[in-house]
């Protein structure tokens, strides 16, 4: 198979990514997130978002993998995200191997 095709697996990764990051509100908090450390308070103060939608979709970026989280030791109610720094080099290539223009075909 040519080394510029896709294929249907790696084409299937980047539709599920696709459909994480294409929600407005998530991408929003991923950019937060991408931005440095975040508790879950931070993100619902810089956001303007109720806190159970803030829950929701931290719930699905952590469920698809771009996010980890880690409680606070002292204060269990306290919640911090950051990148998952694999996932986001993996979404980085697919998305460079999907839109290189090396592909593109006569």
């Amino acid at each position: 198979m040519d080394q510029q095709v896709l294929s249907n697996e790696r084409l299937a990764d980047l539709a599920r990514w696709l459909k994480v990051i294409c929600e407005p509100n998530r991408l929003l908090l991923l950019e937060k997130i991408i931005e440095g450390v975040q508790c879950n308070c931070e993100l619902g103060d810089a956001t303007q978002m109720a806190p159970n939608l803030v829950s929701h979709h931290l719930s699905v970026l952590r469920e698809a993998g771009l996010i980890e989280t880690e409680r606070d030791p002292i204060d269990a109610r306290w919640v911090y995200y950051s990148v998952n720094l694999k996932a986001m080099e993996e979404l980085k290539a697919l998305f460079g191997d999907f839109f290189n223009t090396d592909r593109l075909q006569p």
